[in-house]
C-alpha cells in the first residue's frame, strides 16, 4: 500500500458539493492499494498512520502520535498514488489494485485505525472528490508497505 500523509489544522472531502467527511486537527491520509497488497500491508499502513509522531510535544519537537495529540484521521482513497510515469507523461495505473480489492483494503485500514481508538473520517471510494486541506507545517510523509519509505 502507498500513503501520502499530511498534518492538518482541518480538512474535508466534498462529493458533488456535499460534505461527506471532515476533521479538525489531524492527519489527512491519501491511501492506495496495490495489486499484491494483503493483510500484512493493511496492518503496516494502519500502524504507520496511527503511530506517526508528527505532533509537537511539550518541548516543541515532533514527539506525539495522533492518539496522544487528540488528532483525527481523514482517510482519502487515491489509487493515483500507483500512477507510473517512467515511460512517458500519461500515468499507467496497472500496479493499482482493482476497484473491489482497493475498496476492501481501504475499508480494512479504516477499521484498523478505528480499532486503534482514532476518530476516522473517510472520503468516498471511486467518487470524484474535492479535498480541502488546511495544512499544518507543512508536514508531509510518504509510507509504502512494499518499499518502507
Amino acid at each position: 500500500m502507498r500513503a501520502v500523509i499530511q498534518r492538518c489544522a482541518s480538512a474535508r472531502v466534498l462529493v458533488g458539493g456535499e460534505q461527506v467527511a471532515a476533521i479538525g486537527r489531524g492527519l489527512v491520509a491519501f491511501v492506495a492499494a496495490g495489486q499484491a497488497d494483503g493483510p500484512g500491508d493493511v496492518r503496516y499502513t494502519a500502524a504507520k498512520i496511527a503511530g506517526l509522531r508528527v505532533f509537537e510535544g511539550d518541548d516543541g519537537r515532533m514527539a506525539l502520535g495522533p492518539r496522544e495529540a487528540g488528532a483525527a484521521i481523514l482517510l482519502v482513497p487515491q489509487f493515483t498514488l500507483y500512477g507510473d510515469v517512467r515511460r512517458g507523461l500519461r500515468p499507467d495505473f496497472t500496479a493499482a489494485a482493482p476497484p473491489e480489492a482497493g475498496r476492501a483494503r481501504l475499508g480494512e485500514v479504516a477499521a484498523a485505525l478505528r480499532a486503534a481508538g482514532l476518530e476516522v473520517g473517510e472520503g468516498r471510494f471511486g467518487a470524484h472528490m474535492r479535498v480541502e486541506v488546511d495544512g499544518d507545517g507543512p508536514v508531509t510523509i510518504l509510507v509504502d508497505s512494499g518499499r518502507g519509505f
